[in-house]
């Protein structure tokens, strides 16, 4: 094979990509929206994600994660706060750090909307065959390995 061929492989990947996601995170946000985050915009629940996992983290670390700047995170932080979606405690082992954490309500709203997201996907991809569903799941574990790199580098 050439090598303008496999760059032009890699261009049209990559076209893809950018074609794909955005699309993605239109259906996603969209059904969403539908199933209890009609309150919260798009950083927000992201934010709700991940304190989902990653519970007792500090406000920079979210801020990186999401990729705003620490003042628009804390305004964003503080809409959750007084919503009663997101909690900020005193770290336990250092009182100048803050941590965050969802409370019960923030818990069950991403857990409303996040299980009924996951089903609307489950339907759709329920119409793709066996092997295009293992093609899908390749693709994305594949992105996840190269765009986590990406981020670490």
């Amino acid at each position: 094979m050439r090598a303008d061929s496999i760059q032009s492989t890699v261009g049209e990947c990559a076209g893809e990509v950018l074609d794909v996601v955005p699309l993605a995170m239109r259906v996603i946000r969209a059904e969403l929206r539908k199933h209890g985050a009609r309150e919260v915009s798009v950083p927000q629940f992201r934010t709700l994600v991940y304190l989902n996992r990653h519970g007792g983290t500090s406000l920079s670390e979210v801020a990186e994660h999401i990729g705003l700047t620490l003042p628009s995170m804390s305004v964003l932080v503080d809409g959750l706060v007084v919503r009663g979606l997101v909690v900020r405690e005193t770290h336990p082992e250092d009182r100048r750090r803050i941590t965050l954490g969802l409370t019960e309500r923030g818990r069950r709203a991403f857990r409303v909307a996040h299980e009924a997201t996951a089903s609307y996907l489950e339907d759709k991809l329920g119409q793709l065959s066996a092997s295009e569903r293992a093609k899908v799941i390749d693709a994305m574990q594949v992105l996840r390995r190269v765009l986590t790199k990406a981020v670490v580098d």
